[in-house]
């Protein structure tokens, strides 16, 4: 519950950056997807290791290692929900006027993704995570 916590945060970043950045300052939408992706993230790392799951770090991993790990399942999650937000925009392009819309589509699959390999890979090291 918390992780989806975290991801609406991170989606209200996302969104609202997104949309300050095609629709108001009339940057590419591409792009504007890319900074406001880069943003959350970073948001949602940040809140994921403080809220959901409190993680106490090994002696052995670091901060870096943690946050590593973390970048590269939000690469992947990134590819496949930017993958979802292309398509979506391909197959109804009518809304890229609406850009939210296949936003939130693109964030569900990135979600599940993440989540899972966050919880699998990322913090598996902490028997206190929480779901």
């Amino acid at each position: 519950m918390q992780f989806a916590l975290v991801g609406i945060v991170g989606f209200i970043v996302d969104a609202s950056l997104l949309t300050l950045l095609f629709n108001v300052l009339d940057y590419n939408l591409y792009l504007s997807r890319l900074c406001s992706f880069s943003c959350a993230t970073l948001t949602t790392w940040l809140l994921n290791r403080l809220y959901t799951f409190r993680m106490q770090i090994p002696l052995e991993q670091s901060k870096g290692q943690e946050y590593s790990r973390y970048l590269m399942v939000q690469i992947v999650g990134a590819l496949l929900n930017l993958l979802v937000f292309v398509f979506v925009i391909w197959l109804i392009p009518q809304l890229k006027s609406i850009a939210v819309i296949p936003l939130a589509i693109g964030a569900f699959f990135g979600l599940v993704f993440n989540y899972t390999g966050s919880h699998y890979w990322v913090y598996r090291n902490n028997g206190n995570a929480t779901n």
